[in-house]
């Protein structure tokens, strides 16, 4: 049975509510008519909204409400919305009693009668408004940080999920790696690496190092939607919640091609100054020594010669001979060689076409590089004209093309290929020191082995050689590479093992007409009567230049420096020439010594020799215009050559003067007979033979040239060995029992049989020969005719 409680208990319990309800200053607690008329206020009412409750008792609850509410009807309809569902509840903006705004949480609760009748409603108000602005500050942070990372276009920013796939995306990364939000979130962030790299695991161990250690940075290549490359740096961050479990990952991409580039740039920069430096000390050792050296082969050189013009015809005593001035030639090539690397070398350029070098050089590179290498020239229309030494570039090109053909020991294919070039500060053939603008491109390929990474990186470094011990000097492409920059060029190898090679040769571009050809200096050794001054300061070179021209009738004055020399110039003596070192000691210089001995007598030809020329005559590479240069070692028939190059060819020079020294030529000259089945090296060698002054005749086999000698003698015959249709000799025997007092001499590309093989005297050259020792063959031939004459 329930207990009654008496009536003076229940209102005293009422009077506690309410005064509890009064009391509360936190909530604003009061209640609200059925039709919505404020009936109660608390103290909190009045605290938060501001209204007494004199002032607001009576009036209806919807002045709590912002205007716009008001007229959208949401006063009516959280009194509706409270009786359908039993309360309502709501955040919303309410207004005070002085108009200012603060945000309150809302509870509305229907009131009933005890007999279930409407009796009004109960509302509680919180004002929360700290609370609002405090989600309302995270929330415009978290708008801003997404603003900031999606505005980013220099960064590549995104989320990954522990196993790797995207799952957000900024414009920076669509920037940089091409794709749009929708086609990357939700697959691996693996399609952003090279195949190379997505193979060896590289993506998953970035995780992995991230999800250990906190963090990943690394730098590499990455891969566009387009499929272009660019080297990214890029950062890997783990992220992890509250209690550490891994949530994802934020990765941060950034594109630092440029300044990888930049880098390789400035390494490019370190590493050529560093050549260069290597390049200059080279220099300078190479030109210091190359002075003394080269003296002490031109007195070495000198003293044979001389010895060989009184011992030569000593079989024994001529090889020995032959075999020293060899080393001397050794000696001297390997000297201009090192000069030549160290860009020392005194260059005489003209302006030149490549193609008629090329077109010239055609049946020498076919005989060089053998039947089973095929040579193949191409040249563009139109190829522009060069500034360059042609004597240089031709042993370049031929050391390029013997190169080539030591790769393809099973024979291949060698490609010369001539065109012209354009480079530009943004060309990728552009290297440093080589100035921007218009090239002559010789490309030179092979189809041999190719050359590995490690061995192209030291190609031009002198006395690297991959060739066996014996096969090679490790100085022609460093030789070769010397000689193109020095002429303001550029050299580059591209090769792959397996592939071949190919080596690009850039040549300045020249507006100016192709130059006449230098006369040919004469073949034969010529000597003449006109006084030669000569300036050496070492008294063994001074010594063998002096008894040379002495022997080539010249008449010499000597003098040991430049002071000494122009006081013999001003004393009256009649000089025809003056043949003077370039470096010598003492207060004047050979080149002012010169200057004032061509004052002194207008007409002196002036003719220098150096073993380096230094800045004296040479001035870039390149020596001076109008200067005469004969670099030291040289031989006596240059230096004749030169001398009567200078002074004119005498008509009236003394037979005694004439070399080689043959009295039968006195009367009448001596007659060849040419056996060649080749007529471009028959008539090549005839051509030469009869520029010599020699009477020359013609064969191409053996049944032509035993008629030729029937119808008349001749005292030399000269035949290749392997004839079609027979051999040379054979034809020799033939000849000689026709001819009984014929001389013999053989030349061939293979090695000639020695005399006891052959079964009769004979001498041989081997091809190709220069003229220089198709002369002193000829002329050892007349030293027989004479002592046998």
């Amino acid at each position: 049975m329930s207990q009654i409680r008496p009536a003076s208990e229940s209102n005293r319990e009422d009077c506690w509510e309410r005064t509890l309800i009064a009391g509360v200053c936190e909530y604003a607690i009061f209640r609200l008519t059925k039709t919505g008329e404020v009936a109660s206020w608390n103290a909190g009412a009045e605290r938060i909204k501001g209204y007494r409750a004199a002032e607001i008792i009576g009036q209806h609850f919807s002045v709590f409400y912002p205007p716009e509410d008001r007229e959208a009807g949401a006063p009516a309809a959280a009194l509706q919305k409270a009786c359908d569902d039993g309360q309502f509840a709501v955040e919303a903006w309410r207004v005070r009693k002085d108009g200012t705004r603060f945000w309150a949480s809302i509870l509305i609760t229907p009131l009933r009668a005890p007999d279930g009748t409407p009796g009004g409603f109960a509302k509680i108000v919180r004002d929360v408004t700290d609370k609002r602005l405090a989600y309302d500050a995270l929330r415009e942070s978290e708008r801003k940080f997404r603003l900031l990372v999606q505005g980013v276009t220099d960064y590549s920013i995104f989320m990954l999920s522990p196993d790797g796939k995207v799952t957000n995306w900024n414009m920076g990364a669509a920037r940089i790696k091409g794709y749009e939000a929708s086609e990357v979130i939700g697959t691996h962030f693996r399609r952003f690496y090279t195949p190379e790299d997505a193979a060896r695991g590289l993506p998953e161990r970035g995780l992995q190092i991230a999800a250990q250690e906190g963090r990943f940075e690394t730098e590499g290549w990455r891969i566009r939607k387009d499929g272009s490359r660019f080297w990214a740096n890029v950062v890997i961050d783990a992220i992890r919640d509250e209690d550490g479990k891994l949530v994802g990952f934020a990765k941060i991409t950034r594109d630092v091609t440029e300044r990888k580039a930049a880098q390789e740039q400035l390494e490019s920069a370190r590493v050529a100054l560093l050549q260069a430096q290597k390049m200059e000390a080279i220099g300078k050792l190479t030109g210091g020594v190359a002075h003394n050296f080269n003296n002490v082969l031109q007195v070495l050189r000198g003293n044979l010669e001389l010895l060989e013009r009184r011992h030569g015809h000593d079989p024994v005593s001529r090889e020995r001979l032959d075999k020293a001035i060899g080393a001397v030639e050794h000696g001297a090539k390997l000297a201009s060689q090192l000069l030549a690397f160290g860009r020392r070398q005194a260059l005489q350029p003209r302006v030149v076409n490549l193609a008629a070098m090329l077109s010239n050089m055609d049946d020498m590179l076919r005989r060089a590089l053998g039947e089973l290498i095929e040579v193949e020239t191409a040249v563009a229309d139109g190829l522009w004209n060069t500034l360059v030494d042609p004597n240089q570039l031709e042993s370049v090109v031929l050391n390029l093309a013997i190169n080539g053909r030591d790769a393809m020991r099973r024979g291949g294919k060698l490609t010369l290929e001539l065109s012209n070039a354009t480079l530009d500060s943004h060309g990728s053939t552009l290297a440093g020191g080589v100035e921007a603008g218009h090239y002559v491109l010789l490309a030179v390929t092979d189809t041999g082995t190719g050359m590995p990474r490690e061995v192209l990186e030291r190609a031009f470094e002198p006395y690297f050689s991959t060739k066996p011990e014996g096969e090679g000097t490790g100085l022609g492409l460093s030789m070769a590479y010397g000689f193109v920059k020095q002429s303001g060029g550029d050299m580059r190898i591209y090769s792959e093992p397996g592939n071949g090679t190919t080596v690009k040769v850039w040549l300045p571009r020249s507006m100016e007409r192709v130059a006449e050809n230098e006369p040919l200096l004469p073949a034969r050794i010529e000597g003449g009567t006109e006084t030669i001054l000569v300036v050496e300061d070492d008294r063994y070179v001074q010594s063998a230049v002096v008894e040379t021209l002495g022997e080539l009738g010249y008449t010499i004055l000597k003098a040991d420096d430049a002071q000494s020399a122009l006081v013999i110039v001003r004393s009256g003596a009649k000089i025809d020439l003056l043949f003077s070192d370039v470096v010598m000691p003492g207060a004047l210089s050979s080149t002012a010594m010169a200057s004032m001995a061509v004052r002194e007598l207008p007409g002196l030809k002036v003719l220098f020799t150096s073993g380096y020329a230094e800045n004296a005559i040479v001035h870039g590479g390149r020596l001076d215009e109008g200067v005469q240069l004969l670099s030291k070692p040289y031989s006596r028939a240059q230096l004749a050559a030169k001398i009567r190059y200078l002074l004119g060819r005498s008509d009236a020079m003394p037979p005694a003067l004439a070399q080689p020294d043959c009295p039968a030529r006195a009367q009448s000259p001596l007659s060849i007979l040419v056996v060649d089945d080749d007529i471009s090296s028959r008539e090549a060698v005839s051509a030469l033979l009869e520029e010599m002054g020699y009477e020359v005749r013609q064969a191409s086999d053996e049944r032509e040239a035993l008629r030729a000698l029937e119808k008349q003698a001749a005292q030399v015959l000269i035949a290749d060995i392997a004839l079609a249709g027979g051999s040379g000799i054979e034809l020799a025997r033939a000849a000689l029992r026709l001819r009984p007092g014929l001389n013999v001499i053989f030349v061939s590309g293979n090695e000639a049989p020695a005399a006891e093989e052959a079964g009769f005297a004979c001498a041989s050259l081997r091809k190709p020969f220069a003229v220089a020792q198709l002369s002193a063959l000829i002329e050892s031939v007349c030293a027989s005719l004479r002592d046998t004459g």
